[in-house]
């Protein structure tokens, strides 16, 4: 069996060096377009795949592939699925490797925005001495749209900083974060800060909207480290700039890499990063060796 990961990053190619060897596997660092993808895989059975678009077209042209692992939970942001089922191709996606890994930059991200500190940053660059206001998190409601792993692993973060937690799930959650689960209407009305934490999936595509910012409590703090097409950005920074949302940090956008004209990058109040939640060591070797024991 030939097996070809296909766009490792120089991390992701050490981190895999530590694991035992896998004889079948060859790995090519860096992003190959669609006609690197055919030369490096054209023969290649089973391909792992951490961030490379794969279209129809592409996919009809790797005839001896017959299973991709995605390195991680979003292989349909990715990957025609449409397609993939239509050749004969299976998918899979690597789960629970770097819950806390994420849900760390999601509190990174909302200590940033809480203490301004990027913005400070910023500015004392340019010459500009201004200590902003900040927002204690002690006390302040925490929600937590979605439940999962990450979901999870923040809603302990919270509490471990004092915050009450407010769940909104699209199912029960466990026993013990039960007492925490509201309605979306009162998550979105209530919470000082929000973090996004849902799958992506057809019925989730823009889940926040509009009306949903709207609906946040003025003045909140949102903060996305799931995907980024689950927020209608439009809605996003309309809500930033008339301060409705007073800060947000992404980590995640609908589209990657972010734009150079994406007006996002021109609101002062949001918090940008390249998707890299998930991009510890430890997590990377907890991802690597999942996936190599889904390619039999």
């Amino acid at each position: 069996m030939r097996i070809k990961y296909i766009d490792a990053s120089e991390m992701m190619a050490n981190v895999l060096a530590e694991l035992p060897p896998e004889p079948r596997l060859s790995v090519h660092i860096g992003d190959p377009d669609d006609d690197g993808v055919v030369d490096l895989a054209a023969e290649a059975e089973v391909i792992l795949n951490g961030h490379t678009t794969m279209s129809a077209d592409l996919l009809a042209r790797l005839p001896a592939l017959r299973k991709i692992v995605f390195l991680g939970t979003g292989a349909s942001s990715y990957i025609d699925m449409e397609a993939a089922a239509t050749l004969g191709i299976a998918v899979e996606n690597v789960t629970g490797y770097g819950d806390r890994s994420v849900a760390e930059m999601a509190l990174a991200l909302l200590l940033d925005c809480a203490r301004r500190v990027t913005q400070m940053d910023r500015e004392l660059r340019a010459g500009l001495w201004e200590p902003r206001e900040g927002l204690l998190l002690q006390g302040r409601r925490l929600g937590l749209i979605g439940f999962g792993g990450i979901g999870t692993e923040m809603a302990h973060i919270g509490r471990a900083l004092g915050m009450e937690i407010a769940i909104w799930n699209r199912s029960e959650v466990a026993a013990d974060w039960r007492d925490c689960q509201r309605s979306l209407e009162e998550v979105l009305a209530s919470s000082d800060m929000i973090s996004l934490h849902l799958a992506l999936t057809p019925q989730t595509r823009g889940f926040l909207d509009a009306q949903a910012f709207a609906a946040m409590k003025p003045g909140a703090i949102f903060v996305n480290t799931a995907r980024g097409a689950l927020v209608d950005e439009a809605a996003l920074i309309a809500a930033l700039r008339s301060g409705h949302v007073a800060q947000a940090g992404l980590d995640v956008f609908e589209t990657e890499p972010l734009p150079a004209e994406s007006p996002l990058r021109d609101c002062p109040n949001l918090v940008l990063a390249a998707h890299a939640g998930f991009k510890t060591r430890d997590a990377a070797r907890t991802l690597l060796a999942k996936a190599l024991a889904k390619i039999d």
